[in-house]
């Protein structure tokens, strides 16, 4: 079993997920969120609020329980989080939250730090070959 399969993305530590969520983004240009008459919106223990990502369809879906019951994966693309998403998420003061599970929150990386984190995994598949082009 891989870490990509839906299944073996759920059993690893939030911190795989994270390395996960990067390589695959960076490399497809996709992220998914959940949908319903506006973005999923969670907050952390702290109550600050979170706008979560998957790097999937299918484990965005896992997640479209409890108060995210009758949501749905919603796709946007890498350049949208870069040049949309993350800037309007950073003024409104809302975490970015990578790979929650149902059962666990994900991590919630700086603004900055995910930005960097994606930017670097580009060019690294871009140096190796590997990955479509972002």
């Amino acid at each position: 079993m891989t870490i990509d399969s839906p299944p073996a993305v759920l059993k690893v530590p939030k911190e795989l997920r994270y390395e996960h969520f990067i390589r695959r983004v960076a490399d497809s240009g996709r992220v998914w969120g959940l949908y319903r008459d506006g973005w999923a919106i969670g907050k952390t223990d702290d109550g600050a609020l979170v706008f979560p990502m998957w790097p999937t369809s299918e484990l965005a879906q896992q997640c479209a329980v409890l108060e995210w019951d009758g949501y749905a994966p919603q796709e946007f693309d890498l350049q949208a989080l870069f040049d949309e998403l993350l800037p309007q998420l950073e003024s409104d003061g809302i975490l970015p939250g990578i790979t929650y599970m149902p059962d666990e929150y994900g991590l919630t990386p700086s603004h900055e730090q995910l930005r960097s984190d994606l930017r670097a995994r580009q060019r690294q598949a871009g140096a190796t070959g590997q990955g479509d082009p972002a």
